[in-house]
């Protein structure tokens, strides 16, 4: 492909993808892939570059674009080498005309007043829009930070178990990898798994735990030794932790598969029994912008609304479950305030019994009765997390 059809290319691609936004459609990850699917001729380095035009474009913008000219012109603005390739015939794309342009910025009005409210503006909130870095955690039960062997350097990250790799490393492929040394997990996501401060023997319960990423980390925290009860409510998801957790070597995770609003009932058993229970609750996903840009295009105040309901019932399921003296962590990756902090507050104030317990991690700073996470102060996604005691 020349350069200019690589930009048509990705014109194409965010027509698509600001289709779906629209629409609540597919991600922009799946609708990349499936473009290429079909499109043999295009190679690596095509199918690269084409990929980098797309998630460049989407950071340029501010509120959903038009369609994905709109969005490439947003990305070409003050790029004369980018501007040059419309026009030049070919399977390029037509020259710039007096056109719509997609507006800039960091989201849509609504949301930068929700994001500034929550202590996130100025650089913390261009921050959001930057690119995550690659981190895995060494996986405890199998392998030592200290001593694994890799096939490229790594460096340490804060999390106890992380090493963060250059971007686009092809992790999948080794051997590490394949036998289970390492699992693809963000910083910040091991450091929140670290709040839960698990000890071998105990009794835990992932109460959302999807496709078992936390799971894992939380089963190895454990040593292998206890109890680990993995709960969702997409089967799809919760399918995939068996393989996992056998490539991992860990054998102590069990699975639930929960009915939605039967939950209280199908987990009557575990009243009072957990030693810890771990929401991961669903949630705006602000903190991960980085990795999923296109994903402010879509949050709308309903889906804010819905999600905070959500959140509170899942604290309300989980807290009969918790037995005298344990604990009860919250996370959510979301930066706004009515997700963590002001959830958290408005749970102690209607249940009594419990206290909020600081998490002692080596990253984040206080937000109510918990700690945040941001890409900007700890160089992961951005994290809410509380630790709750039952007193």
């Amino acid at each position: 492909m020349t350069p200019a059809a690589r930009v048509q290319a990705a014109i194409e691609i965010l027509d698509l993808i600001v289709a779906a936004a629209g629409n609540q459609g597919a991600p922009a990850d799946r609708i990349v892939s499936e473009w290429f699917r079909t499109r043999r001729f295009a190679g690596s380095g095509d199918r690269r570059a084409v990929r980098e035009l797309v998630y460049a474009a989407i950071r340029a913008c501010g509120p959903l674009p038009q369609h994905g000219r709109s969005t490439m012109l947003r990305l070409a603005e003050g790029d004369a080498a980018l501007t040059a390739l419309f026009g030049t015939g070919g399977h390029g794309p037509p020259a710039i005309v007096d056109e719509p342009v997609a507006q800039g910025g960091i989201a849509p009005q609504w949301l930068v007043e929700a994001l500034t409210a929550s202590g996130i503006a100025g650089d913390e909130a261009a921050a959001l829009l930057g690119r995550g870095a690659l981190d895995v955690r060494v996986n405890s039960l199998k392998a030592a930070r200290d001593t694994i062997e890799l096939p490229v350097p790594a460096e340490p990250t804060v999390a106890r178990n992380g090493l963060r790799l250059p971007a686009g490393t092809p992790v999948e492929t080794w051997p590490a990898f394949n036998e289970g040394l390492i699992e693809v997990q963000d910083s910040g996501s091991q450091l929140v798994c670290e709040a839960a401060e698990l000890q071998p023997g105990e009794t835990v319960i992932d109460l959302c735990a999807g496709a078992g990423g936390k799971t894992l980390a939380l089963g190895a925290a454990m040593a292998n030794r206890g109890v680990l009860l993995a709960c969702d409510t997409d089967r799809g998801r919760l399918q995939r932790l068996p393989l996992r957790a056998a490539r991992a070597g860990l054998s102590i995770a069990e699975t639930m598969l929960l009915n939605p609003n039967q939950e209280a009932v199908q987990l009557a058993a575990w009243t009072a029994r957990a030693d810890c229970v771990l929401i991961d609750a669903p949630c705006s996903g602000t903190g991960t912008w980085r990795r999923n840009p296109e994903a402010r295009w879509r949050l709308t105040p309903r889906d804010l609304d819905r999600h905070v309901a959500l959140q509170a019932r899942l604290l309300d399921l989980a807290a009969p479950l918790v037995a005298p003296g344990g604990r009860l962590v919250y996370i959510v990756c979301s930066l706004l305030d009515r997700e963590g902090a002001d959830q958290i507050a408005a749970y102690l104030d209607r249940t009594p019994g419990w206290r909020a317990q600081t998490p002692l991690l080596a990253a984040g700073n206080p937000r109510g009765a918990g700690l945040r996470l941001t890409p900007l102060a700890d160089g992961c996604d951005g994290f809410f997390v509380a630790r709750l005691v039952r007193v």
